[in-house]
């Protein structure tokens, strides 16, 4: 009897320690991680728009924005985002890269470990131009 009381009062207060430890949010709560498009059109200007909202309990400021090339610009907030506010990551790609891609974006902010944000999708060739075939009248 001893020993399951014992055990009881260790399994309790090992409980009540792992509640206190429990993480905080990391302040930043995206709608998504990843946006996917397929047979995006050649050239086009489509922005992948990564919405976010501050969960902490004080403003977040986003320090920084990573692309993982030069073919993908990421635009931050420039203002710090209240508690309870939303913001966004705004994201382009360079449409005139013909094919599959798979980008990252790196969000660092003053309340968190960086979050990584991922865009994935295809580009469509240019649509030939359509020329009338030579005739020969001689």
């Amino acid at each position: 009897m001893k020993y399951a009381l014992l055990t009881f009062a260790f399994l309790f207060v090992g409980f009540a320690q792992a509640q206190k430890e429990t993480k905080p949010t990391t302040g930043l709560k995206f709608t998504t991680l990843e946006i996917v498009r397929e047979n995006i059109p050649y050239d086009s200007k489509d922005m992948f728009v990564f919405e976010f909202k501050n969960v902490s309990k004080k403003s977040i400021t986003v320090s920084n924005v990573q692309t993982s090339c030069g073919c993908t610009a990421a635009e931050k907030p420039t203002e710090p985002i209240k508690k309870g506010k939303k913001g966004a990551i705004k994201v382009t790609y360079d449409t005139k890269r013909v094919g599959a891609f798979t980008k990252t974006i790196t969000v660092s902010s003053n309340v968190s470990e960086p979050i990584i944000l991922t865009i994935k999708g295809s580009v469509l060739p240019d649509a030939p131009i359509n020329v009338a075939p030579a005739t020969n009248e001689n």
